[in-house]
């Protein structure tokens, strides 16, 4: 009887670990991209999973991440302000300025802006974060211009894309 309840709390063990291994192979991220009427800028909100980021930055720098910590900005904006670009239809770079991040237990929501400038469509888009270290990360990007909203999905397949 002992060694049948034994037997059954290992397989129940091993099943969940099994699950738990499983539970985090789907990688995404999200941002938003739209204009702010009031300030005549442009907002970018990026939302990505707070483990992904501090692996990363732990595989670059070599050293352990806590990105609740201040001392974790200045690598993640270094690494978001060179996979993350903007440039507009001629192909100049959009100026991206870093407003700021915060982050909890589970996400990290990035914040960027383009002063007084309005994103139109045929901009071109370049989002490369956390593909370059998760072949299987996926990252959405919601872009208003003009006052409609596309959708572009970004992976290691299409890390540049022209607005629509």
């Amino acid at each position: 009887m002992i060694l049948r309840r034994l037997r059954f709390v290992v397989a129940a063990m091993l099943a969940s670990a099994g699950m738990a291994v499983h539970a985090h192979n789907f990688h995404m991220g999200m941002a938003d991209i739209s204009y702010n009427e009031r300030t005549g800028s442009t907002e970018i909100v990026h939302t990505y999973t707070g483990h992904d980021l501090a692996t990363l930055l732990t595989n670059l720098y070599g050293r352990q991440f806590d990105l609740g910590r201040a001392d974790s900005e200045a690598p993640l904006r270094r690494y978001v302000e060179k996979q993350f670009t903007i440039a507009d239809a001629e192909g100049k770079r959009l100026p991206l300025q870093w407003v700021g991040y915060k982050a909890d237990a589970d996400t990290v929501v990035i914040f960027q802006e383009i002063p007084a400038t309005r994103l139109h469509k045929g901009s071109r888009i370049h989002n490369a974060l956390l593909i370059d270290f998760l072949p299987s990360q996926r990252n959405t990007v919601n872009v208003q211009t003009d006052g409609t909203i596309q959708t572009l999905v970004f992976d290691q397949d299409a890390i540049d894309q022209i607005s629509p």
